[in-house]
């Protein structure tokens, strides 16, 4: 008994080091993101992202090891026999794993819904995975039931894994991806934002990481204002200036200040570009040139008038503005200091989509060509009665019926932050128009969606893999129970349930089998010994009616050896 609740346990922590390893694997989309929030917990930058999936893929490998382990002694007929040190290891292994997923559920739950949309891209893969780990354990399920000498045992077993087999085979009922589709229906490739320039390749917001998102073609830039104590709008994301510059060498003890409680001309004396190399938040750093590497190190705090001087005749802008102290002196004038910026810039209007929801109504008379952009998700009428012409969401927060919707209103939409090219995959085949990206080097280079099948052909491969299955593992019943359905159809006349259970075992020299041998060849001389009197052996010479002598021990003995 207590081996079995040891199987129990090892079987569940299994399948929750698999989901948690699964979910890790997938979220390397915002890895940076989740940096970023430890960041700000912890006041320092740290990689904790590589970390968390090494020992999460640690745990899952021993896990995994110790299953394949006890599914051979079960396969040969032998208990589990789990060492001390193991039960302690999947304990420890059991409690970490649950700690961690609770943990992650309440600090970052918004990202559990990565697990739903990468189903959509892993789904038809996924399926013919299970399928082939649950066709390969028939051979197990069969020989067991083989051995099995009660009928309700049987039965149970039976029962459960041909439960799990139909729910496995019908599973693709239940998934949707919107990269099955026709060919024909699949939409525009969707434009490519640089998020704070091209973060992968240069420090964000610099002018360097700007220069470098023109060069890859992006149809956009994402940038983030604040202004400066004396009335500068600058380029800035953070509250404070500690992740991104060397404030706390240059002006230790205002380190902790809002950035925006600077003048310009300390602004000016700050590196913007040491901690990228230092840091190296995407892995990036070590693949610079030797001339980009010097580039970077030497980074300033980017003005907002520089950036637009790079990107007016190259590519759109988006413009988004972090909140001022309200003792700032330019609290209540930013939106007309930054207004005036831009249009002294010689940007085209039309090239500058607007962010802030404040002013709105101020933007649109001084700058009537700003393309109005929304973070809020509301209804399409809600938007359109606000003049809103483009919504920019995480990509978590919408759904592919969503995006239709919006763009039925004529309304665009950007999803951020999209790094991967399975996302980006995915997002395109919804009917998404851009998103904005930090790694907008990589993402130009995709020229179409990984996979995209069309209904009948995902059917086809569905249904033909169904049918692989569910032929091998009747195939591998049918073998391991070959003897007892003889039986049952009345093949054999004598029901010997010694001999049933023999043939059925696995060829080993065990004392199960030497038993199992030993009882066959008892029940068979005492088959022999009662049916004596009605046979009769054949010689050169004719006839004779000799009884058959029962065999001595120790002729038993040496037949059963």
């Amino acid at each position: 008994q207590w081996e079995r609740l040891w199987f129990v346990i090892l079987t569940f922590t299994f399948f929750l080091t698999l989901i948690w390893f699964y979910f890790w694997w997938e979220v390397h989309n915002d890895y940076n993101e989740i940096n970023w929030y430890f960041y700000n917990r912890m006041g320092y930058w740290s990689d904790w992202s590589i970390p968390i999936l090494v020992t999460a893929a640690a745990g899952f490998t021993y896990i995994t090891t110790l299953l394949i382990l006890a599914l051979c002694h079960i396969a040969v007929g032998q208990q589990m026999n789990l060492h001390w040190l193991h039960k302690v290891g999947l304990m420890v292994t059991l409690m970490a794993t649950v700690v961690t997923v609770s943990s992650i559920a309440q600090l970052w739950d918004d990202e559990w819904e990565m697990v739903v949309i990468s189903i959509q891209a892993t789904a038809p893969f996924l399926h013919i995975g299970a399928l082939a780990v649950v066709t390969a354990l028939s051979w197990l399920i069969a020989g067991q039931f083989a051995r099995m000498e009660k009928a309700t045992s049987q039965m149970l077993m039976f029962t459960t894994y041909f439960a799990v087999l139909v729910a496995l085979y019908l599973i693709p009922l239940t998934v949707s991806s919107p990269c099955i589709m026709e060919k024909k229906d699949l939409g525009p490739k969707p434009a490519i934002i640089g998020h704070r320039g091209a973060p992968m390749l240069a420090p964000e917001n610099t002018l360097m990481s700007f220069q470098k998102a023109v060069e890859q073609k992006t149809y956009g830039v994402q940038a983030d204002i604040t202004i400066s104590y004396d009335g500068v709008p600058f380029l800035m994301h953070d509250r404070t200036l500690r992740r991104t510059t060397n404030v706390k060498k240059v002006f230790p003890e205002r380190a902790k200040e809002h950035s925006s409680m600077f003048n310009w001309t300390d602004l000016e004396r700050l590196n913007a570009g040491e901690w990228f190399l230092e840091s190296d938040p995407f892995w990036t750093a070590g693949s610079l040139s030797d001339s980009d590497y010097l580039q970077a190190a030497n980074q300033s705090v980017c003005k907002l008038a520089d950036m637009l001087q790079i990107a007016k005749d190259n590519t759109s802008v988006i413009l988004n503005f972090q909140d001022l102290p309200h003792d700032h002196p330019y609290y209540s004038t930013y939106i007309n200091i930054t207004l005036q910026t831009i249009l002294e810039s010689g940007i085209q209007q039309q090239a500058v989509m607007w962010l802030p929801n404040t002013e709105r109504q101020l933007v649109r008379q001084i700058a009537p060509g700003f393309r109005q952009t929304s973070d809020i998700k509301v209804d399409a009428a809600r938007l359109r009665d606000k003049g809103i012409k483009l919504l920019t969401l995480r990509y978590t927060k919408v759904t592919h019926e969503d995006i239709r919707e919006y763009t039925a209103a004529n309304l665009s939409v950007n999803l951020y932050v999209v790094n991967e090219p399975w996302l980006y995959s995915i997002l395109w085949c919804a009917g998404v128009q851009s998103v904005t990206s930090d790694s907008s080097q990589i993402l130009s280079k995709v020229p179409f969606p990984i996979w995209l099948l069309p209904p009948e052909e995902y059917n086809l491969i569905w249904i033909t893999a169904d049918l692989i299955s569910f032929t091998i593992i009747v195939g591998v019943f049918i073998f391991q129970n070959y003897h007892m359905i003889r039986w049952r159809l009345g093949s054999i006349r004598t029901y010997n349930p010694e001999q049933i259970m023999l043939s059925a075992a696995v060829r080993r020299s065990s004392r199960d089998v030497k038993i199992m041998k030993e009882k066959l060849i008892f029940s068979e001389i005492n088959s022999g010994m009662e049916n004596a009197d009605d046979l009769s052996l054949y010689s050169e010479n004719g006839y004779s009616n000799e009884a058959i002598a029962p065999m001595g021990r120790r002729d038993m003995k040496l037949r059963v050896d």
